[in-house]
């Protein structure tokens, strides 16, 4: 420590990220005012001054006494001191003098004697710097350990050489301790030492990477001067992909295409050249060849078989089937009588499956696919919005490859796979990127899609033995040239009694196996299994009643999980709320038409049929009509025509006049949802007539139609939708319009059984089944 009897007033130079250590030499200039006075001061007395580091605004608290050695100016008019680092000094308080500057208390500090320790630890430090010098090829590193033999210099010369931070090297002009200053000194080295080893590591890597690179260019170069010379046409890569073309079987057209772009892929550089165009011609050529040319799947044609395989996967969906069936069949006589050979492979529409989410369509198309004996590839359509898509980028696009359709060809392994376009309801026409289902029309036609060309590929593509299916929800959105080139199949959903079956022999063991557990270690009443489609799911599909087995299969297993003595479980219809909380669906039709003025119609949507109650009411005021519901222009034209016709038959319906000075009110409850159609015209009549007479609507009856102005009941569609959603609600009468009498034939016999339907001619006959 430094003895505080020699303190002396020095004046104070502030040296800005920057410190200057004992024994070092150099050179400041005077930029400031406080720098120039400092000076000035030193020169004015005994030629010394305190130069005190200043890190993040703040002063040091040790500085270094230094000597001036020299005053003048640069060849630039700029003046400058030269300095020479003196001893190390404690600051203390500042001190007010008439002189110029400031002027600061400050105790020099003698450099103790070296120890033992000291000794040691300077040893070290000559090693780590003599091999910091050496991998830094420095030459004035080697020459200060010459020079310098006693530690303290060793420490702060090294110091001074380092172009380190001014936090750090403040650190070591405060260590007092020679011995700790050493130790600083040394860590800072090894540190400095390992990052210079991991650049000069990593500059070494770069630089071979880039010798290397340069040898195998000049390599290269010289190899195809050789085989220029030697007559060998054979560029790399080229006699590889002519081995694997030669292995394929490719339409003429194909083939004379392919080696074409074979012989341009030579004459840019080969596979190996450095031209950009030869990476694009690589690309395309494993594009092409990568396509199953020649491969296909022999089809199974036993159509017993084939329903067998439809019946094994899949309950009920007998149309479906039936249409496969049909289409093995077909295929068979073409091929036993030779018409296959004649050309166009294609024998009518692509099958379309439309139906509500859950009821099996994707899994169909699988089954399909199976019983054919054909490889199986989906491709998603829902949201595609780019011509491309569908068609292909073309190849002189960054990124471009080709369109859906020939990756799922190439995907499936064969040139006839069974391809399911998914979604095709979803698709988003038009936009400036082009519009894919105007694309999907050569796919689909099989007039056309035996030449389909994709832009990427840029040749021919059979796709005539390829057999499409596609799916929807609903057919509305589907453009009506796409829509023509389809055969619409339709999937209205299963009754209770279907869905207890599939439930029964397919969700419950696949959701047994999914949960760990065995067959015999739950029991589902078939109670249990009713009580869980009727009180928790309301669906079309079964994809919510899957949902709930799995609910019911994740609480057993936990049980026998954690007490493996209660398998099996038993599951009755009490004991399904225990598993699966309050029940979900209610029976609400009973409660909603026990007042007058409340019908129950029946509505097909995106999801299914469902049942749907419309509401009406009449209060004092401007005589018209209030519709609320979030109602389309067709269901509004509706309620007009209902109260125009109810005012205009008051008399044959029994209606006071004077209600019909009042204001009507006619709502559709769920506000949020839209809803249009033209099948709700009989529900609104039947619902004024009870308002306007005070009778109420049967609770277990449910209708659909449309009606004229005269009274006339119109024909509807979704008449196997709406019937079973009316089934599922507890309904057991339906109102159908008569001209839809044969339609009940695609209803399942087990739900015409138990329900009863009256075809009504006119608004007469609505209203005598509807109204108690």
């Amino acid at each position: 420590m430094a003895d505080t009897s020699t303190t002396v007033t020095f004046p104070v130079l502030p040296v800005e990220d920057g410190v200057v250590f004992p024994g070092t030499v150099v050179t400041l200039t005077l930029d400031s005012d406080a720098t120039r006075a400092a000076v000035a001061s030193a020169r004015d007395g005994d030629n010394r001054l305190v130069l005190v580091p200043v890190v993040d605004g703040r002063y040091a608290a040790v500085g270094t006494i230094a000597h001036v050695e020299q005053f003048g100016e640069l060849p630039t008019g700029q003046q400058a001191a030269i300095l020479r680092g003196v001893q190390r000094a404690e600051l203390g308080a500042a001190q007010a003098s008439e002189r110029a500057g400031l002027w600061v208390h400050a105790t020099p500090v003698p450099e103790p004697r070296a120890s033992v320790r000291v000794e040691a630890a300077a040893r070290e430090l000559r090693v780590v710097l003599e091999e910091l010098g050496e991998v830094r090829r420095s030459r004035r590193l080697p020459e200060l350990l010459r020079s310098t033999p006693d530690p303290a210099g060793l420490a702060d010369g090294a110091t001074s050489w380092w172009d380190g931070p001014a936090e750090r090297k403040a650190a070591v002009l405060a260590a007092l301790d020679l011995g700790d200053r050493i130790e600083l000194v040394r860590a800072w080295a090894t540190e400095l030492l390992a990052e210079t080893k991991v650049n000069e590591r990593i500059r070494q890597d770069v630089t071979e990477g880039m010798e290397r690179q340069q040898r195998d260019f000049l390599l290269r170069r010289q190899m195809d001067a050789i085989r220029k010379e030697l007559g060998e046409t054979d560029g790399d890569g080229g006699g590889d992909y002519r081995s694997k073309l030669a292995a394929l079987t490719l339409p003429d057209k194909v083939r004379t295409f392919v080696e074409g772009e074979i012989d341009r892929l030579e004459r840019a550089g080969g596979a190996n050249g450095q031209n950009p165009e030869a990476g694009w011609i690589r690309t395309w050529l494993d594009r092409v060849l990568g396509l199953p040319w020649g491969t296909t799947s022999a089809d199974n044609l036993d159509t017993v078989e084939a329903r067998r395989v439809l019946d094994a996967d899949h309950y009920g969906l007998d149309d479906v089937k039936d249409r496969i069936v049909e289409y093995l069949a077909v295929r068979k006589l073409r091929t036993e009588r030779g018409i296959e050979a004649s050309g166009r492979r294609g024998d009518g529409a692509i099958i379309t499956l439309v139906g509500p989410p859950g009821v099996g369509k994707t899994s169909l198309g699988e089954s399909i696919a199976r019983a054919m004996g054909r490889n199986f590839v989906r491709v998603a359509l829902g949201g595609v919005r780019d011509e491309a898509e569908i068609r292909g980028h073309r190849r002189t696009y960054v990124g471009a490859q080709p369109g859906r359709i020939v990756r799922a060809i190439t995907e499936s392994g064969s040139m006839n796979p069974v391809v399911l376009l998914d979604e095709v309801d979803k698709l988003t026409s038009g936009g400036w990127s082009g519009d894919p289902t105007a694309a999907l029309l050569e796919v689909l036609d099989p007039a056309q899609n035996h030449t389909f060309r994709d832009h990427y590929l840029e040749v021919e593509l059979d796709l005539s033995d390829v057999v499409f299916l596609a799916t929807a929800n609903v057919a509305d959105t589907i453009p009506g040239p796409l829509l023509d080139r389809m055969e619409l199949v339709r999937l209205d959903g299963y009754s209770e009694d279907e869905k207890a079956f599939i439930g029964r022999n397919h969700l419950l063991p696949r959701q047994l196996e999914r949960n760990g557990l065995r067959p015999d270690e739950l029991d589902l009443t078939e109670a249990g299994l009713r009580a869980v489609i009727s009180g928790y799911t309301r669906e079309a599909g079964v994809r919510s009643l899957e949902r709930e087995l799995g609910k019911l299969g994740r609480k057993v297993a936990a049980r026998i999980a954690v007490d493996p003595s209660v398998a099996p479980v038993r599951v009755d219809e009490p004991d399904v709320k225990t598993y699966l909380g309050r029940q979900k669906v209610h029976d609400e039709v009973a409660e909603r038409t026990a007042v007058p003025g409340v019908a129950t119609g029946l509505a097909v949507t995106g999801t299914g049929g469902d049942v749907l109650f419309i509401e009406a009411s009449a209060y004092d005021g401007e005589p018209g009509l209030t519709l609320t519901g979030q109602l389309g222009d067709v269901m509004k034209e509706s309620a007009q025509i209902a109260l125009s016709h109810v005012r205009a038959n008051r008399e044959r319906y029994g209606v006071d006049p004077t209600s019909l000075g009042r204001r009507v009110h006619v709502h559709v409850p769920a506000g949020a949802i839209p809803k249009d159609g033209p099948s709700a015209g009989v529900t609104m009549t039947t619902a004024l007539v009870s308002l306007l007479t005070g009778r109420t609507v049967k609770p277990n009856v449910g209708m659909t139609g449309e009606v004229t102005l005269q009274g006339k009941v119109l024909p509807i569609g979704g008449v196997k939708q709406k019937v079973l959603a009316a089934h599922r609600a507890g309904l057991t009468e339906v109102v159908l319009p008569k001209r839809n009498g044969a339609d009940l034939d695609d209803v399942p016999e087990r739900v015409r059984a138990v329900m009863t339907f009256h075809l009504a001619d006119t608004i007469d006959d609505v209203l005598a089944a509807a109204l108690s």
